[in-house]
């Protein structure tokens, strides 16, 4: 696996380190080096050496927060020890991170991830409200729709059923550890967050559309509307990831026949009445009598926040807090 350095003035690398870690979860071979005003350049390439020698690999990304500055130069230094193991990417953020983190799990080469992360890092600069956008990209995405046509019904698309990526219940539906971290995993072309309540929430719609990864395409349906389109042969070369708020509403559209045969619990808002089983679930009798249900149909539960996060046992969580008024 490559090694990943983040060095930066002051306290930006750990800082940045931890939020990715906060989306992707934690990640390993990957070092926080920081210059420090009282530290000079001996005392920083001191740090960087150290940092590679932990990882026990000449494979090495160096992520610097300034082209030309002393991270950047030292790093430029050690580069030039193993030129065809190592690369530099300055300018790091956060989406840049996590997509750093999400290439490295294919790819085995600093060149090959630093070749493929500056368009994408780029598309995660975004500007809202959209007339500031500036006029070149407007133009592309404008021609892109414009060649978008209509199927005709009846139309048979790869073997005529859509294909779900991931399920997931979410109380925050799309937001940051879905838009990054699931998607990368999971790899789907669009995302469907399916809420009788959302879909006439236009506030919420408009939120969702702007969390969208770039190259993916969002939806926000009613249930109802999710039932048909299973039915519809002409989604049969759509990837989806289904967004759900409850369990309750997964049930409701498995009982009218959409086949959702996994199920990923990643975050259940805590309120009245609820008891807390995890770290981001909190569910009350009625979630538990929907989930045996489910599982009574034959869906499988995938309890994990991220896709790093070790999976957890649903029933197991819940039996733990049978003195708290839950039970089987």
């Amino acid at each position: 696996m490559v090694g990943i350095i983040i060095a930066s003035h002051g306290d930006f690398a750990l800082g940045i380190k931890k939020s990715a870690a906060m989306i992707f979860g934690e990640q390993e071979k990957v070092e926080a080096v920081t210059f420090m005003p009282n530290e000079g350049p001996e005392d920083l390439k001191r740090k960087l050496h150290k940092a590679i020698a932990k990882f026990g690999t000449e494979e090495v990304l160096f992520l610097v927060d300034l082209w030309g500055g002393s991270p950047f130069n030292q790093a430029n230094i050690l580069l030039e020890e193993s030129p065809e193991t190592r690369a530099i990417i300055s300018g790091i953020n956060l989406p840049m991170l996590i997509e750093i983190y999400a290439s490295r799990l294919t790819m085995t080469k600093a060149h090959d991830i630093a070749k493929a992360i500056l368009l994408k890092s780029q598309e995660s600069v975004k500007v809202t409200p959209e007339k500031l956008q500036p006029v070149v990209e407007q133009q592309i995405v404008a021609q892109k729709e414009e060649g978008l046509g209509s199927i005709p019904e009846g139309t048979v698309l790869g073997d005529g059923n859509i294909k779900f990526v991931l399920a997931r219940v979410d109380t925050r539906l799309l937001h940051g550890q879905v838009a990054t971290t699931w998607t990368k995993t999971t790899n789907p072309d669009r995302i469907i967050v399916v809420s009788d309540k959302v879909s006439q929430d236009e506030l919420r719609k408009k939120l969702i559309e702007q969390a969208t990864p770039p190259g993916v395409k969002s939806h926000v349906i009613p249930l109802k509307k999710l039932v048909e389109v299973t039915k519809d042969t002409r989604f049969g070369d759509t990837k989806a990831l289904l967004l759900f708020e409850n369990p309750q509403d997964v049930l409701e559209v498995v009982e009218q026949g959409v086949n959702i045969k996994e199920l990923n619990i990643g975050s259940m808002a805590h309120s009245v009445g609820k008891v807390l089983i995890s770290s981001s679930l909190s569910v009350d009798q009625e979630d538990v009598n929907t989930y045996k249900k489910l599982a009574d149909l034959g869906v499988k539960f995938d309890v994990r926040k991220v896709p790093a996060d070790k999976q957890a046992d649903l029933f197991k969580l819940i039996s733990d807090k049978a003195s708290e008024g839950l039970s089987l």
